[in-house]
């Protein structure tokens, strides 16, 4: 197999067969040597640009905004109204509607830039691409549409057709408009109505909107120097050219890159997912790694379905509660799940309740912290570890071994990506956490060293971190012209991190400012859409033309938020990623951005089914 090189490439080597498993670590850690390793790594990462780094698709790449997978066909404009504008066909937009359904609110529509609803799952078809939370708990709405996962984490193809059945089930595709992407939203308070207009020339009415256009859809671009130059095939992971590469999402052979050389730039969460596929069938498969990613077991298998017929009804609340309740540090009889996530916080509740048994010992926040510091050295060491146990040759090995807190970055889950280094035809290539230094006509530099290749695959993310209009394609405009990227200038001020003052009839769906429960984020899309439907069939009942949060109830959420120290985003030690602003110091905005309750998710859902319940909805104003 290839070494990983820091150039100059090193020779091929056959591959080594080495697998096991890797128990808890037992050999003591050095934490002050563990400590500066971490600094040092960090540090080498710092750059001043931060989110500035990354472009947005324009010239040769503006197509990259544009649908792959569905013919456009061309429609007359609409300007009619509707009482719930649903803007977005993701999960949010989906769990938001079928909650509005089930509460008898049937005038709703979604408004989706792609051809079909799905999201994230719609735009994402590269090769392996699969939930890495387990399916019982990620995919919404399973007990209501009666569908049992295939697999404890299952593909794309079976999200995306989860998807479908959700719209399916619950009559959301009869008034939906796809292919449609919104230019601009605007808020006409005379008539208290939305006006929302799109690409297609439509301005359609709406008594109230939910927004949920999430992060995931518009991809973004490295900003490396010559990047427009490369006269070979190049291509995003979202939006995967399979005419190229030959293959399909279901998993085919990738046929076609038999005879071609491969470069993959990033290895996050995606190209963790793709790289095994690519480096099957590439005749060379290049991986140029600035940070390599934490690579956990995930240990998947199949559902069985004798045993899944024998869950009562109300198990899948039961198994979101508690796998919730273990992720943030509870306690549970049992962990239903029991995955990565519930792994790490449970060694830290444990160690806590360890810690607390010695004399003298008190329950402080600086006992939770060194429970979480030991817990995570012990975990980190394993992860480096099975590096060690997976990949064959020591230098590929050590350069993919993660230098870093497991919660600086999106944890990963792999039971195949380690092993694609020991392909013969794969080469790591480390950047010593510097990245590509530029891209010419025929390949990548990386230092003095070119690669010459046939095709570039940009694996660099989405829009995180960006202003709500960038990240979602439009600006939206509230009371008196006011736009929300105005409002939230300083920071995000909402209450529930849904309600914004300034913006009646409008719904912001999203974790930020609720439950802010990252390991599984449609837990939060669900929550949000009871609420929706709760409020909205009030003020319909009441007769209500407009809800909106007061201004001192805006103000008194952000300062709840202010209070809270749950958040670890603002970690120093933290090696640069898009949890933690890319590396640049968390100011206040970035700390508002990022909040979530302090008391933690399963307590922000009861706190929320509580607000819900009392009917008097305390903070918003119906008028």
């Amino acid at each position: 197999m290839r070494r990983p090189v820091t150039p100059p490439v090193l020779p091929i080597r056959s591959p080594v067969s080495r697998s096991r498993t890797v128990s808890h670590v037992t050999t003591t850690i050095d934490k002050d040597a563990l400590r500066a390793r971490y600094r040092a790594e960090r540090d080498k990462r710092l750059r001043p640009d931060g989110n500035e780094q990354y472009l947005q698709p324009t010239g040769r790449f503006a197509h990259l905004l544009e649908d792959p997978y569905t013919e456009r066909v061309e429609r007359e404009p609409l300007f009619d109204e509707v009482t719930v504008a649903v803007i977005g066909g993701g999960f949010s937009g989906l769990t938001t509607g079928a909650r509005l359904q089930q509460a008898g609110i049937t005038d709703v529509r979604i408004i989706e830039g792609g051809g079909d609803v799905g999201g994230a799952w719609y735009w994402n078809r590269y090769p392996g691409a699969m939930c890495d939370t387990a399916a019982m708990v990620y995919l919404p709405l399973l007990e209501e549409t009666g569908h049992m996962p295939s697999m404890k984490y299952v593909y794309a193809p079976e999200i995306f057709g989860h998807a479908r059945r959700i719209a399916t089930h619950f009559g959301l595709y009869d008034n939906a408009l796809l292919s449609t992407q919104v230019t601009s939203l605007e808020w006409d308070d005379d008539a208290s109505r939305w006006i929302i207009h799109t690409d297609r020339g439509d301005a359609i009415r709406a008594r109230f909107v939910s927004m949920g256009t999430g992060p995931l859809h518009r991809p973004k671009l490295p900003g490396i120097p010559g990047i427009e130059s490369f006269a070979g095939h190049a291509f995003h992971t979202s939006r995967w050219d399979y005419d190229y590469t030959g293959g399909d999402p279901s998993g085919a052979p990738l046929a076609n890159l038999a005879d071609k050389r491969v470069g993959i730039i990033g290895t996050g969460a995606t190209s963790v997912q793709c790289i095994p596929a690519l480096a099957r069938d590439s005749r060379e498969l290049f991986v140029f790694q600035r940070t390599p990613s934490s690579i956990d077991v995930r240990n998947n298998h199949a559902i069985d379905p004798e045993w899944f017929a024998t869950l009562e009804p109300g198990w899948q609340q039961r198994w979101l509660t508690n796998f919730a309740t273990l992720q943030t540090g509870g306690f549970a009889d049992e962990d239903l799940v029991h995955d990565g996530w519930t792994d790490i916080s449970k060694r830290i509740r444990d160690r806590v309740i360890a810690n607390l048994g010695v004399e003298g010992a008190e329950f402080t926040p600086e006992t939770m912290l060194q429970a979480y510091e030991d817990s995570d050295d012990e975990k980190m060491e394993e992860i480096r570890a099975r590096v060690d146990a997976i990949v064959a040759d020591p230098a590929t090995a050590q350069a993919l071994k993660p230098w870093y807190r497991q919660l600086c970055k999106r944890p990963c889950f792999h039971d195949e990506y380690l092993q694609a280094y020991n392909e013969p035809g794969t080469i790591l290539v480390d950047t010593d956490g510097k990245g590509v230094d530029r891209i010419d006509e025929t390949g990548v530099w990386v230092g003095d060293q070119h690669y010459e290749l046939d095709c570039i695959i940009f694996a660099s993310g989405f829009e995180v971190g960006t202003t709500a209009a960038r990240r979602s394609g439009f600006e939206t405009i509230g009371r008196n012209g006011e736009t929300l990227t105005e409002h939230w200038a300083e920071g995000m001020h909402s209450k529930h991190g849904m309600h914004v003052h300034g913006f009646p009839n409008l719904f912001v769906v999203g974790p930020s400012q609720g439950a802010n429960l990252i390991s599984n984020i449609t837990q939060n899309l669900t929550e949000a859409g009871t609420t929706i439907a709760t409020i909205v069939n009030h003020a319909l009942a009441q007769g209500a033309e407009q809800v909106e949060v007061s201004a001192e109830a805006e103000a008194a959420w952000v300062q709840l938020l202010e209070s809270s120290t749950r958040a670890f985003m603002g970690n120093p030690d933290c090696t640069p990623g898009y949890y933690n602003n890319e590396g640049k110091p968390m100011g206040h905005k970035e700390r508002l951005n990022g909040s979530g309750y302090p008391a933690g998710p399963v307590a922000y859902w009861q706190y929320l089914a509580d607000w819900r319940g009392t009917g008097t909805f305390d903070g918003l104003e119906f008028r």
